[in-house]
């Protein structure tokens, strides 16, 4: 049940968001009850700025290599001693020490704040280690999710495929292993794959196996009783494997299968990633069987610079950005996404371009905006996404791997690492044409309780404005933003993301403060920034972690990009708070930001949510819904009572 709509306004001044700490006293909250009236709150800024930026590779393009004429080289050295867990044995890093290595000392973690770590309504194995989402596919009422999974520990190893199934993406239950590393071609691990449902309603699950020689291989598995909804048990096919590096492609540079298409001469395609020396390309496999393949001469798309592609996606969408449409959709009204999460920068990226299913080559609509050299599907952690088709509800669903930025030795800890995302939907961005957008799929609404509603808040240059929803741990919030420039809106040039929320311009920053405690010395800013360049205005929305945590041990950066703000739009943002994840969509889903935070004092109660303006030259007008969240039922299917 909403409460009334009220107006508040902040005092003339408040101290800005400071570099380096300042005393400070807070002042009463602004309430839902009754409107505002003056307060006092000096904001104090967090203990010493980490502002670790991520290394992105941004190299020019060269020409594209043949198949043919390329010897492979070996994979360059990404990170220095000590090695991460995972890239010895040929896929992406699983550890942090190459991020963490400069940090000095360790936080006393109390079992309190390991508890409040734990979400509340993502979805995560009741312990040990996850990482990629696998397989996902709606069956016989029921939504399945495989994942990589350690069941021995929580750190990455001995991966198995877990598997989760619910009737709407959000209470989930726990069912048995699906499958484990038992055969020579796998036994090293049976890592991503992919689902694709035949016509008659067969499923296939091809996947990639690390073998007793540690050469990446793809095996071919299927439910060994389709008629069980859940799909409990799996049988590997007895002629795996059923791929095998081909010969110019090194043997771990071989991995992650995609959903099958279907051609029009009645082949299906799958394709893999991999590189030829750092050109990240994706190979194209026909078959009519999914046990004998044929190897295209061509890929379907090669990007120098950008090096291994591994979790290939390739799907289309419709132009008008109506609906998903299945995987082998192709013909007038149809562009296609290639997404490549790149190895040597752990980041997903994504373009929309033509597919032409005669030669099976696709081509980006915006070559400078090609596949790892231009759009990330998130800005912030996140790794590893899988989409699949709804037949059910006719929408493309995406799910993403967010992972850990603390050490191993905290996890173990505490026992468990990793979450995955919310669903997303994706839809084609039909009013910008230039990107795709994404949204919690509607059932999270589902978890919706109490909302309080504050209207036309006035937050003016330097001013935190507290909001009065009480305990602020689990939130559904949507924001609107209107900003009236003070002066005389002068050309700026050079402002971004990266100087975070303390970096002060005329136009920014301003937005929120999420898991912020009231001292102000833990806060996650989630916000806008915009410039008058002599290019025109641009649009930045931006998440900064590096005063999430007081904690040393925690890697902590500012993630965003520049955000398409259109002819008549407001500013406006959707945030999902739940514990330590923080997931932002800015307009509409345009830019999509997930933060991992580990606060220690901003827990429990004493979590809370603020508004804020950072700019010296407007002020900002902000209208807000926030939704109090109530926790998923995630737990162990009760197989003994079917």
């Amino acid at each position: 049940m909403d409460t009334p709509y009220h107006h508040l306004h902040a005092p003339p001044y408040y101290p800005p968001l400071l570099p380096e700490e300042q005393p400070s006293d807070a002042g009463p909250p602004a309430s839902h009850r009754k409107p505002l009236k003056g307060f006092a709150a000096i904001l104090a800024s967090a203990i010493f700025l980490l502002s670790l930026v991520a290394l992105i590779i941004n190299q020019t393009q060269k020409p594209l290599p043949s198949q043919n004429n390329i010897v492979p080289t070996s994979k360059p050295t990404s990170f220095s001693n000590p090695e991460p867990r995972g890239v010895a044995e040929g896929v992406s890093a699983k550890s942090n020490s190459h991020l963490l290595r400069n940090i000095k000392g360790s936080y006393n973690w109390t079992n309190a704040m390991f508890t409040w770590q734990r979400t509340s309504f993502h979805f995560q194995p009741e312990k040990n280690w996850m990482n990629d989402p696998n397989g996902p596919l709606f069956y016989k009422g029921w939504y399945h999710l495989f994942y990589q999974y350690n069941p021995d520990s929580a750190v990455w190893g001995n991966i198995t495929w877990g598997h989760a199934v619910s009737t709407d993406l959000i209470h989930w239950l726990y069912l048995p292993i699906a499958m484990v590393p038992d055969q020579w071609y796998d036994i090293n691990g049976v890592w991503t794959g992919s689902a694709t449902i035949l016509p008659d309603g067969q499923i296939v699950m091809l996947y990639t196996g690390s073998t007793d020689k540690s050469v990446q291989v793809q095996n071919l598995a299927y439910p060994a009783d389709p008629s069980d909804p859940l799909l409990l048990d799996w049988v590997k096919y007895p002629g795996n494997p059923v791929l095998v590096p081909p010969r110019h492609i090194g043997p771990k540079d071989f991995r992650d299968p995609t959903t099958a298409w279907a051609g029009p001469d009645g082949k299906w395609r799958i394709t893999i990633g991999s590189k030829i020396g750092q050109t990240g390309i994706s190979l194209v496999y026909q078959t009519t069987d999914f046990k004998t393949y044929e190897l295209l001469d061509e890929y379907l798309h090669a990007v120098p610079g950008t090096g291994m592609w591994e979790c290939v996606d390739f799907y289309p969408v419709a132009i008008n950005g109506s609906v998903g449409l299945d995987t082998s959709a192709t013909g007038p009204g149809i562009k296609h996404v290639l997404k490549a999460s790149l190895d040597e920068t752990k980041v997903d990226h994504y373009a929309i371009g033509a597919y032409n299913p005669e030669n099976d080559k696709w081509t980006p609509d915006n070559p400078e905006e090609d596949v790892g050299i231009g759009l990330k599907w998130d800005y912030g952690r996140y790794y590893a996404s899988k989409s699949f088709y709804d037949p059910y509800k006719k929408r493309r669903i995406v799910w993403g791997w967010i992972n850990e930025t603390d050490t191993e030795s905290d996890d173990l800890e505490k026992g468990w690492a990793s979450v995955q995302t919310i669903p997303r939907t994706v839809l084609y961005d039909n009013k910008t044409g230039a990107n795709v957008v994404q949204w919690p799929v509607e059932e999270i609404e589902s978890l919706r309780q109490n909302s309080t509603v504050f209207e036309e808040v006035v937050v003016e240059p330097g001013s935190v404005v507290p909001l009065d929803i009480g305990v602020a741990t689990q939130l559904d919030i949507s924001a609107e933003f209107e900003t009236e420039l003070l002066g005389s809106g002068a050309t700026e040039e050079g402002y971004g993301c990266s100087g975070g929320a303390i970096d002060r311009s005329a136009m920014g920053p301003f937005g929120l403060l999420v898991n912020a405690h009231d001292s102000l010395s833990e806060l996650t800013p989630i916000f806008f920034r915009s410039s008058n360049t002599t290019n025109g205005t641009n649009t930045y929305f931006c998440a900064d972690e590096t005063r999430s945590s007081l904690a040393p041990d925690v890697f902590k950066q500012v993630h965003g990009s520049k955000v398409p703000v259109l002819q008549g739009e407001k500013l406006s943002m959707r945030i999902l708070v739940d514990h330590s994840i923080v997931e932002s969509f800015g307009q509409g889903g345009r830019t999509v930001i997930t933060s991992r935070i580990y606060p220690t004092k901003a827990i429990y109660g004493a979590a809370r949510l603020f508004l804020f303006n950072n700019a010296t030259g407007v002020n900002v007008k902000a209208t807000l819904k926030i939704w109090r969240l109530n926790s998923a039922f995630i737990h162990p299917f009760p197989l003994d009572q079917i």
